[in-house]
């Protein structure tokens, strides 16, 4: 079984069953200020799992690119990986248990789909539970039984707790619900009468999640029973494919065959020969993986010193270190990203549309770390006076934190150095230094991601109206080059990007606010309609720039319909009217990438919603 059979067999199975194949969606999620990079394949739906009417329907399934970076100090072992695939199907209302854990079994066990033999086969339930303010969530009877009545056997069916089996929300507010993993028993004994789904001994393998919500937790705290039962579920691609396959790590399958070949090839290395290889070898095959999709997504950031771009020069760097490890010089990662390209194009052209830009910031990026290493070593040699003057020749964990944390010096590398100075290093002291800058980075980031995810307050839903206001006032002002490249929006401000060659001027930034501002005191109508992608391109509705969308849109107009003022393809949320956005202010213009300039802004007062648009 390959990736691409996986994936192709999964979509054509859920197309028989009545579903709509929508397109995945964009790596960096379209206002959604809880995170970083789109994380599951349920995100980008989350406005239709709270109630809002997809375009294609109820039944739903698609391929979705991730990123998670919370275990990326975990990645080099068997199953850790910071980009990934998902498969998902979901159902908005349309069916609930029954049908999802009926169509689970039968992707499973078919001949014509998995195959798998159903004694193979685990499930966890949830056990139920009562919850801080009294409420009571019932044992997943209903889960349990529908299995049974699929052929899975009692003693394979095992009910456990929240931790175990319950999703969401994935922020403090929004859809959650019991879940159903599905476990498959590799075939080697247990590690003891307590193992069982979720023992980390490695015998049972999680290949997929039905998560059933039906509940919505809300800002006090309370689950409230939703009327629409949705389901959502999740297959991760990778790891499925290694479990069929009966490989002992993720790093083996098809996919990342010729992309460790690649990087044996340039290093002289052979993959399986030791393990400190093996795990730095892995580590660029998933680092060289996720920043070419972050790079080749088209709303795609640059490496930076803060936020996503953050993430991806830390990655990129990261490649870069256990690439010198390995002997590898110079800028190296376009080669194996052109591998990655070429494994991929088939599922997501836009890697080889922006081909030449993931190369040419891929070695940007080397070239750029290469150089400040070489900063650190002139600045070790500047400090290493003092340092030998520590009668025990040993350098101070905060020292070789300091040069890992400023210049990136792996801490390797500084004790490379410090051998052929006659010294040690204080390993302990910089384990306790990076835990300490690890902890404070967690801090910093639940504070700047707090929320909801898809919790559509007031007033994100006023700034995502008003990003639509400011695009065509920057096109009234500055012309049609203007061009959408993303944006970005918290309960405190939103953030623009836009394609244009030149900064703009001052009376130019005035006069974009002022026409904001002009049409929100007009109180011009929004609404809303769904029509064929080509219908509303045709109607003169912008649509995002390289951004997939499904055959069926939704289109919202500013204005009246016979005389509108903006109209985009989006999938909302909005206002009714703009005179609920309030007072729009322009706090800075500045460039965020060749060729981009970035817009922060903040709005203030405006009439209350009457109801989600």
């Amino acid at each position: 079984m390959t990736v691409h059979e996986l994936r192709s067999k999964y979509i054509a199975f859920f197309k028989s069953k009545g579903h709509t194949e929508i397109s995945g969606k964009s790596l960096l999620p379209n206002n959604d200020p809880t995170v970083l990079f789109t994380t599951a394949g349920m995100q980008p739906l989350v406005p239709y799992l709270l109630g809002e009417q997809h375009p294609a329907g109820n039944r739903l399934t698609d391929y979705q690119k991730c990123v998670r970076t919370g275990d990326i100090d975990s990645v080099g072992d068997a199953s850790h990986l910071t980009f990934f695939e998902m498969l998902g199907n979901w159902s908005l209302g349309a069916y609930f248990k029954k049908e999802s854990i009926a169509y689970s079994y039968e992707f499973l066990t078919s001949p014509e789909y998995l195959g798998i033999p159903k004694e193979k086969l685990n499930v966890t339930v949830f056990e139920g539970e009562t919850t801080p303010d009294g409420a009571v969530i019932p044992l997943d009877d209903e889960a349990a039984s529908r299995w049974e009545e699929m052929g899975i056997a009692k003693d394979h069916i095992f009910f456990l707790p929240r931790s175990d089996n319950w999703w969401g929300p994935a922020g403090q507010t929004g859809p959650c619900g019991p879940d159903t993993e599905i476990f498959y028993d590799n075939g080697q004994p247990k590690c003891g009468p307590e193992c069982k789904p979720g023992c980390k001994c490695g015998k049972y393998l999680e290949i997929w999640n039905n998560v059933f919500m039906g509940y919505n937790k809300d800002a006090e705290g309370h689950y409230n029973e939703m009327q629409r039962k949705c389901v959502d579920t999740g297959m991760g691609v990778e790891r499925t494919v290694s479990v069929l396959n009966g490989l002992k790590s993720v790093y083996e399958i098809d996919a990342f065959v010729p992309i460790i070949k690649s990087i044996c090839e340039l290093s002289g290395k052979t993959y399986g020969a030791n393990e400190k290889g093996d795990i730095s070898i892995r580590i660029i095959a998933d680092h060289s993986r996720t920043a070419t999709f972050i790079l080749g997504d088209p709303q795609a950031v640059t490496p930076s010193r803060t936020g996503a771009g953050y993430i991806l020069r830390r990655i990129i760097r990261r490649a870069v270190r256990e690439g010198l490890k390995l002997g590898i010089e110079g800028a190296f990662l376009s080669k194996i990203a052109s591998i990655i390209i070429e494994e991929y194009k088939q599922a997501y052209p836009e890697l080889l549309e922006r081909k030449d830009f993931i190369a040419e910031q891929l070695t940007l990026e080397e070239n750029r770390f290469l150089k400040t290493l070489k900063s650190g070593e002139a600045e070790f040699a500047k400090l290493l006076p003092n340092l030998q003057k520590n009668p025990k020749k040993i350098i101070p964990g905060r020292v070789a934190f300091r040069l890992y944390d400023t210049f990136g010096f792996p801490i390797e590398l500084t004790q490379d150095l410090a051998v052929e100075n006659g010294m040690t290093v204080d390993v302990e002291g910089f384990k306790a230094e990076e835990k300490k800058h690890q902890e404070e980075s967690r801090t910093l980031s639940a504070g700047v991601f707090k929320g909801g995810l898809g919790d559509h307050s007031e007033v994100t839903t006023k700034y995502h109206t008003a990003t639509h206001l400011l695009q065509q006032a920057l096109v009234d002002v500055l012309g049609n080059e203007v061009a959408q490249k993303g944006s970005n929006i918290t309960p405190e401000r939103m953030r623009f990007d836009f394609s244009f060659h030149r900064a703009m001027t001052k009376e130019e930034v005035l006069k974009v606010e002022a026409i904001v501002n002009e049409k929100i005191k007009e109180d011009l109508p929004v609404s809303m309609e769904i029509m064929d992608l080509e219908a509303a391109k045709a109607s003169g509705a912008r649509a995002l720039f390289g951004e997939k969308y499904d055959s069926q849109v939704k289109v919202y107009t500013i204005g009246t319909k016979d005389k509108w003022y903006s109209k985009e393809v989006c999938g909302g949320p909005h206002v009714q009217h703009t005179a609920q956005i309030g007072d729009f202010k322009i706090l800075k213009e500045q460039s965020s990438s060749a060729g981009v300039r970035r817009i922060r802004a903040q709005i203030s007062g405006g009439l209350p919603l009457e109801s989600s648009n």
